[in-house]
């Protein structure tokens, strides 16, 4: 008896595989090199469809720990530090009607928007010595602290930077390392008079560039509590000495693979794999720049994605050595040309001042421990990243306000529901998210919220139905964005629900397009003998479900009708977050990648800057002033 089959509905399925990544140039003597980006999975049981909002990443891997990114979401908690800036005015965006009319041009929205940047705090962190009160308060905590928070005077705070970073909260028997927990290690050693100092191992990194800048800001923020912070880095590449040079000394070993050689963007394409094996990929792909079809059509780049990731490697590599420089005090001419001359011999840079001084790990730790006035039998008092990570604020002194900000964390690919086999760290799940979402909204605890945004995109409704959420939410109370590596496609169409967006300068924002198709496998199935057949009922029953054949013509109307559609629902949502026309959103539309940088300068972001500025400007927008410190439970 032949078994009926269903059609299948249109949902994200797609595995694609693209090495669109930015890279160090490989070098014999370097252990560093650029590793493939993998693009969000969601399989569909018997078509070959695909339909998703997405944009590919660029990163840096070491070859010696090739990890793949598991992210998940939560909602976290965090004690903020008060940041002496005065609020500024500035009403909360309002929604206008999208036109499609003509109004000034682009380069003029430019010049607007950052003029509006500057209305916002900027959330810099001052340190604060504490009072002889709140001194005594805190030494009191600590003589009945728990066991696992006692820490020996005069330690020296350790941790080892490497590898794959998580902008999650990690449980305690989790391995990874986590952004939040880096840095709110760094805030409470500023404050903790048990410690005398951070020793940082920089080791090769695989997170991205929003990442990095953030761990930068809270080593500079933790100088001015006056305690040193030393770096050591056996393996060093851009990544790793943008964060080493913002320690007041960085060290390296005589044999220390060191390769500032530059940096390099790649693009890889499936075209000519697919024609030889006999598969034909059907693709819409709405926006010009909108790259992720290219890698399955093309066998080359197109001049539109070579536009977009030329603009992209200039904003890093500028930023680069715009940052450098500054740090060390040279002019960024003479930083090109050193990368240019391809040094790698370690007393070249000692000479030329880019490291302290060329010393072995125990060298340093005995250095460490003459400066402390340790005898050399003893060991150097040390507390590491996982025991400090247990010490609680409350401890020292940093919890107990009355104003409460949430911060909802959300990373990795959006996908509607989760899958039978997905785990609790499969990416941004929409259902559980909205969840999230909406047990903030009927709290009264919180004055507002921070959205953390950390996604390349995914599945289309999903996205669509999380927009609404938030923006329910900032009906109800402040919503800032705040995004770290990547925030694009659909982790933008997240944002651009919150009433201000803030994105560091090397964020990947915006990729405002759609990707849609499916895989004709006709010719392979000939190819090995294979036959399908279907028996539908109604015109388009087959449309995601005949893969042994291509569209039809009314099929192929109809998907494109589809496609446009939802890219046009897309576009005209960012046009009303946004307060901008339909016209100018087209313009910064089609599918591009922005730097956070460039997305300010084109309306698509509100402000530069990291989780501490969103904060800010949640503070601002909830009447809290910025004086005053703020948590939440």
């Amino acid at each position: 008896m032949a078994k009926l089959l269903s059609t299948p509905r249109l949902t994200s399925i797609h595995k694609l595989t693209v090495a669109s990544s930015l890279s160090k140039s490989s070098s014999s003597s370097s252990a560093i090199h650029s590793s493939p980006t993998v693009f969000p999975i969601s399989l569909h049981s018997n078509s070959l469809f695909f339909s998703l909002y997405t944009t590919p990443l660029l990163t840096l891997r070491s070859i010696d720990n090739p990890s793949h990114i598991h992210r998940n979401f939560s909602v976290s908690a965090f004690d903020t530090k008060n940041e002496d800036v005065s609020p500024s005015s500035k009403g909360d965006t309002k929604d206008e009607d999208v036109s499609s009319t003509k109004d000034e041009p682009v380069a003029e929205i430019k010049a607007d928007d950052i003029a509006k940047e500057d209305q916002y705090p900027t959330g810099e962190f001052e340190f604060e010595e504490y009072g002889v009160w709140k001194s005594l308060v805190v030494k009191f905590r600590m003589l009945f602290t728990l066991p696992w928070e006692r820490v020996r005077k005069g330690s020296v705070l350790t941790m080892k930077l490497r590898n794959e970073i998580s902008d999650q909260l990690q449980s305690r028997f989790s391995s990874g390392l986590s952004l939040p927990q880096i840095c709110e290690n760094l805030m409470k050693a500023a404050y903790d008079p048990r410690i005398s100092g951070v020793y940082l191992h920089i080791e090769p990194l695989g997170c991205g560039w929003g990442k990095v800048e953030e761990i930068r800001r809270h080593i500079l923020d933790f100088r001015k509590s006056g305690k040193f912070i030393v770096g050591y880095a056996p393996a060093c590449g851009e990544k790793e000495y943008y964060i080493g040079c913002a320690c007041q000394e960085l060290y390296v070993p005589p044999s220390a693979y060191f390769a500032l050689y530059g940096l390099t963007v790649q693009a890889s394409f499936l075209g000519g794999v697919f024609e030889k094996v006999g598969i034909e990929p059907q693709v819409q792909r709405i926006g010009k720049y909108k790259s992720a079809g290219d890698q399955l059509m093309r066998k080359s780049i197109s001049d539109e994605n070579r536009e977009m990731l030329t603009a992209l490697l200039d904003n890093i590599y500028g930023n680069w050595l715009e940052k450098v420089a500054l740090t060390k005090g040279k002019k960024i001419e003479d930083i090109e040309q050193f990368v240019n001359d391809g040094v790698y011999q370690v007393e070249r840079l000692k000479e030329e001042s880019w490291i302290t001084d060329i010393k072995y790990d125990d060298e340093v730790m005995s250095m460490l421990k003459e400066r402390l006035g340790i005898s050399k039998d003893e060991n150097l008092p040390e507390v590491d990243y996982r025991k400090y990570s247990k010490v609680r604020r409350w401890t020292l002194g940093l919890t107990g306000y009355k104003d409460q900000i949430a911060v909802i964390r959300a990373s990795g690919s959006i996908s509607r529901t989760r899958g039978p086999f997905s785990s609790s760290s499969s990416g941004i799940i929409a259902e559980k998210l909205i969840e999230k979402i909406r047990s903030v909204r009927e709290s009264k605890r919180f004055k507002a919220v921070v959205l953390r945004i950390d996604s390349p995109g995914g599945d289309a409704l999903a996205s669509d139905l999380m927009w609404r959420e938030i923006r329910l939410l900032a009906e109800s109370k402040p919503v800032i964005a705040s995004m770290a590596d990547v925030a694009a496609s659909g982790g933008y169409y997240m944002a651009m629900a919150a009433q201000a967006i803030v994105a560091e300068n090397l964020t990947l924002t915006g990729s405002i397009g759609v990707v849609t198709g499916k895989f004709n496998l006709g010719k392979l199935y000939e190819k090995i003998g294979f036959n399908k057949e279907t028996i539908s009922r109604g015109r388009y029953a087959e449309l995601t479900a005949a893969e042994q054949r291509p569209f039809r013509p009314e099929e192929a109307e109809l998907f494109a009708k589809s496609a446009q559609h939802a890219y046009t629902q897309f576009r005209d949502k960012a046009a009303l977050s946004r307060s901008m026309t339909v016209d100018k959103m087209e313009e910064v539309a089609q599918g591009r990648v922005w730097t956070g940088k460039d997305a300010l300068s084109r309306g698509l972001v509100d402000a530069v800057g990291g989780l501490s500025r969103a904060v800010a400007i949640a503070k601002q927008k909830a009447n809290i002033p910025q004086d005053r410190q703020v948590c939440h439970k």
